[in-house]
């Protein structure tokens, strides 16, 4: 459904009984429909029927769902929803398919369960709704999306198909995912363990790498876009805002443009920079590590730029000192993942992938170990460097020794570091 409860695929008025005393086929679809979802019997709705054909044979207008909310067999609102699914599939007919049911709907499209008749399975089909048909960017994006998931094949995306425009509308047609997303399970106040949280974010890891080593750069990794099968399988789905890495004509085109959800969007994508790169990707599967094992976003506000401007700008709060049952090793991961400097976050996926699977066996997290401490020593060898502006009269700098010192101790502590953890990992 719409957000105003109505088909936007179809703009065909409510079917009536026909004079002659058959049922019109959209009540026909509706009597199978209702009790396809349980709504009521098929005695039910076989009484129904037959009163409809006695009203219409007496020339009165009343339909098969008049009689159904008049007998209390289905409410109105049951009767709208069941209706608008049937208009949706009968207004998008797309050769070689069958449509069997809308399994959801959002401000860009409406996507329907349905079966390749060639090859006997079941599908999932987005389709661009006829409002966003005539808009070239949205048509652009959506045949990018259904382009750069073609060139994925991994266990963990969800599979591209077919792509195509049929009377009208353009069309996307992928493996369909029996399940649900992880956003549902937050949404229901779940807090995921941490063991938990990590098979489900190292799988995600698995697809981006998968992904970044074709060039490709997702751009909106968040829990309404990984999908859980039955068998605790995620996949990453949607691929509308993913783009190549050097794709230099859309970096131009959208450049200063912040494309991505507020609550896991990376700082540089918010500040509209071109280059964007893997990086961006691991900042937004971090926050959504984070939302997982905490219950709630890195960032919050009152209006979305106001989130945007916390990424930006705000210290964020370690997610074990939120929830006291997580480790430190994945407090340190989510800090790196998360920098908002993306030069101290992970080298590379594959980087991530090594202390997402140090952690989850119980082990130290060195990647990540290593990033902090050669971002602590940027940061110290930095604010050594500039000039005290109490003391304008005196030369600014100091010595190159005391700088070479300072480095040294520095590099010191961090091999010690490194040492310690390799010593206790071969235990």
């Amino acid at each position: 459904m719409t957000e105003h409860g109505s088909s936007s695929l179809n703009s065909n008025s409510d079917s009536k009984t026909s004079p002659g005393g058959g049922v019109a086929s959209l009540d026909t679809e509706l009597g199978r429909l209702v009790v396809e979802r349980k709504l009521a019997t098929q005695e039910e709705v076989d009484a129904c029927i037959a009163r409809a054909k006695e009203l219409a044979e007496e020339e009165n207008q009343e339909t098969l769902a008049d009689v159904m909310v008049a007998r209390g067999v289905v409410t109105e609102r049951q009767i709208e929803r069941a209706r608008t699914e049937i208009e949706a599939s009968r207004g998008q007919q797309i050769p070689g398919y069958q449509m069997l049911k809308k399994l959801g709907a959002g401000a860009m499209a409406t996507v329907f369960m349905a079966r390749q008749i060639s090859l006997d399975r079941i599908v999932a089909i987005k389709v661009l709704p006829r409002r966003l048909s005539e808009n070239t960017e949205y048509v652009e994006r959506f045949y990018k999306e259904g382009k750069a998931a073609a060139k994925l094949n991994h266990a963990n995306i969800v599979q591209a198909f077919d792509v195509g425009e049929a009377g009208g509308y353009h069309y996307f047609v992928m493996e369909y995912v029996k399940g649900h997303t992880l956003y549902d399970e937050l949404a229901g106040g779940k807090v995921f363990e941490e063991d938990e949280a990590l098979r489900i974010i190292i799988q995600i890891a698995r697809a981006l790498e998968h992904a970044h080593e074709q060039g490709l750069i997702h751009r909106d990794v968040k829990p309404k876009n990984i999908m859980m099968t039955p068998e605790g399988v995620a996949k990453l789905a949607d691929m509308g805002l993913a783009r190549a890495a050097r794709d230099e004509q859309t970096a131009q085109a959208e450049a200063g443009r912040a494309f991505g959800t507020p609550y896991y969007i990376s700082p540089e994508q918010i500040r509209g920079e071109m280059d964007i790169d893997f990086r961006a990707d691991i900042y937004s599967l971090g926050a959504t590590l984070y939302h997982l094992v905490t219950g709630r976003v890195p960032f919050d506000g009152p209006t979305p730029v106001a989130v945007m401007q916390k990424h930006l700008k705000e210290a964020l709060v370690p997610p074990d000192h939120i929830n006291t049952k997580l480790s430190a090793g994945l407090g340190e991961v989510v800090e790196v993942m998360m920098a908002k400097d993306r030069s101290r976050r992970y080298a590379s996926t594959s980087d991530l992938l090594v202390d997402l699977g140090a952690i989850a066996s119980g082990q130290s997290p060195l990647q990540a170990r290593k990033q902090i401490d050669l971002g602590s020593l940027a940061s110290l060898a930095q604010e050594v460097a500039e000039p005290e502006a109490a003391f304008e009269d005196v030369p600014a700098r100091p010595s190159s020794l005391i700088l070479v010192i300072l480095a040294a101790a520095l590099a010191v502590s961090l091999i010690v570091n490194v040492l310690l953890a390799v010593m206790l990992a071969t235990k």
